[in-house]
């Protein structure tokens, strides 16, 4: 009888709950994060066809200023770079967006080609199309935060009120981090109650499913990559036309589809994300030092920014 030929056992969505529990229990935080969940989910049917639809752009990347350190390929977690309140760009304009985000994966993701977590190309490309009607006048900058309450009641209804006022019928949400993949889902859920649409494009599926959203396309990639594979433009459009799918066909909440698109052949880059069993004691001494300087400098831009 021939031999099964099963994928491994760690080929599967990376556990990101307890992947950072474990991590930050490791590194002497002993209040593990309390991770949003919800029974209920909201779900908005499409009012009119994608053709006739505006269709918003929201995303956790963000702007590039020089003036705040490294934020380019390679550089470490920047805390001088997140920002704290919404933000809103023209559409017309080619932004250089940024991930400095502590949690994203620097070790596999692509840090240097846009395409891989903001998905304005492909968004493009679905106007000219005519797949979508067109995009709304701007897109808008979640801030990352973890504060669940600060999310729900200050930033979701000011994005809100920016989708509102540019008339959007619709929204696609890309996160980048953990943290990200939580406050984006709150504010779908918070958009949907409010009468739009919306789907989530990310990589953390655990955290996006356990809080509860309307509709979800999960691809298997590195946290920070989550729209597309680097220097694959085929894979920029599958995934957003995936999306805009999802977004005509959901029967209801809690819709999740993954895309049949592999980040490699070898499945092996999932095991070292945040993976304490993997580290040696000296390696989490310095990771413990760097994680307590990150936070204290984290904490000081945010009092001087919304005064919390």
């Amino acid at each position: 009888m021939p031999e099964l030929s099963f994928a491994p056992e760690f080929d599967s969505a990376i556990p990101y709950i307890q992947r950072t529990r474990s991590y930050y229990l490791a590194l002497g935080y002993d209040n593990p994060y309390v991770w949003a969940h919800y029974s209920n989910v909201p779900f908005t049917p499409l009012k009119k066809s994608l053709k006739a639809s505006t269709l918003a752009l929201i995303t956790t990347a963000v702007p590039y200023d020089p003036s705040k350190g490294d934020q380019g390929p390679g550089a470490p977690y920047n805390a001088q770079a997140k920002f704290y309140e919404p933000y809103a760009i023209p559409s017309t304009v080619n932004p250089d967006l940024r991930i400095a985000h502590v949690g994203i994966d620097r070790k596999h993701a692509n840090l240097s080609e846009m395409a891989c977590w903001f998905p304005l190309n492909a968004a493009r490309q679905a106007v000219a199309e005519q797949r979508i009607g067109n995009l709304a006048d701007r897109f808008y900058g979640l801030p990352t935060n973890r504060s669940q309450r600060h999310t729900l009641e200050s930033d979701a209804p000011r994005i809100l009120q920016m989708c509102q006022v540019d008339g959007v019928d619709v929204a696609i949400l890309v996160p980048n981090c953990p943290i990200c993949h939580q406050s984006i889902s709150l504010l779908a859920r918070f958009l949907e109650e409010a009468g739009i649409p919306t789907i989530i494009i990310g990589a953390a599926k655990d955290i996006v499913e356990f809080c509860g959203v309307p509709r979800f396309v999960f691809n298997d990639f590195p946290l920070g990559n989550a729209a597309a594979r680097p220097q694959d433009p085929q894979s920029q459009h599958i995934i957003f036309n995936l999306a805009l799918d999802v977004l005509e066909v959901a029967p209801g909440p809690r819709t999740t589809v993954q895309s049949a698109l592999r980040w490699s052949e070898d499945p092996r880059w999932k095991l070292d994300y945040m993976n304490i069993e993997r580290l040696t004691k000296q390696e989490i001494e310095s990771l413990r030092s760097e994680a307590e300087a990150a936070r204290l400098a984290a904490k000081e831009i945010r009092q001087k920014t919304t005064g919390r």
